[in-house]
């Protein structure tokens, strides 16, 4: 009888024991699937702030940066007289073009304060930050006319002016960005020193930039027509008034900044790219 007391209760220790194990296991399974849908919610997060970042920048920058180099170009053209092919006329639509960077940048994040009453949003930090792009705006923005004229003048495809554009124009960018981090802190308490940590960062906004640049080419309606894919979209054809002309060419740069910043915010990985 003792005999048979001891294997029982050895059996209802064991019994115990292995429900206990089953019950940690099942504890540790939902804590590990708790986690990973914590984690997949926030990569999801992370990819939606890619793309709510990104429609900030094309309001706010992008667009005001088509706008500016257009009006600015008009200006040049028609009332102080720059030729299309002069350093004159470069430096206008360059000017105009950080112009509509630094003006659209600090605007809109002057209207998001009012109407959100965000604290977080130190306009000082803003206007650094504008002056920083505005800088290489008017390195990409000043080049893209002598860079076109050049590749067409080369009697290249619409596609080759197209890619040459946004690879010089974005490098352009770029280099105005490595710049302006190695001259403005001094000067801008809110402007990083260049690091090999924000020059990826650089790198592959600038790489959004260039799409922008090549888009804004399809607004040339009179070169190789049958070649340019945009011109049904972004194209500016003779005749069009001039405040249109200036929305459009916003668009375009819009469009182009979009699509090329869409392809970025798919493929980069996790706290890699300039928007994360």
């Amino acid at each position: 009888m003792r005999q048979a007391a001891r294997l029982h209760r050895n059996c209802l220790a064991s019994t115990v024991s292995n429900i206990r194990d089953i019950h940690s296991t099942s504890q540790k399974k939902s804590t590990a699937e708790a986690a990973s849908e914590v984690v997949k919610e926030k990569e999801t997060g992370g990819i939606a702030n890619r793309f709510v970042i990104t429609g900030e920048v094309i309001v706010s920058k992008i667009f005001p940066a088509g706008f500016g180099w257009q009006s600015s170009s008009i200006l040049a053209e028609n009332y102080l007289g720059y030729a299309p092919d002069t350093t004159a006329f470069a430096l206008t639509t360059g000017l105009g073009d950080a112009v509509g960077v630094l003006v659209g940048h600090c605007g809109y994040y002057a209207i998001k304060k009012a109407v959100t009453g965000n604290d977080k949003i130190l306009m000082k930090r803003e206007f650094d930050t504008g002056v920083l792009l505005a800088s290489a705006a008017f390195c990409s923005g000043s080049l893209w006319q002598p860079l076109v004229d050049v590749l067409q003048g080369a009697n290249l495809s619409f596609n080759a002016v197209f890619c040459g554009t946004w690879v010089g124009c974005g490098t352009a960018f770029y280099a105005g960005l490595r710049i302006g981090r190695t001259v403005f802190p001094s000067i801008l308490e809110y402007v990083e020193e260049p690091t090999y940590e924000n020059s990826k960062t650089d790198a592959s906004l600038s790489v959004a930039i260039g799409g922008a640049t090549g888009f804004f080419v399809g607004t040339d309606a009179a070169y190789l027509p049958d070649q340019n894919f945009l011109i049904d979209v972004v194209g500016i054809k003779d005749g069009t008034p001039d405040l249109l002309g200036c929305a459009i060419a916003g668009s375009s740069t819009a469009l182009g900044f979009g699509a090329a910043q869409t392809g970025l915010n798919m493929v980069y990985p996790a706290k890699k790219c300039w928007n994360d």
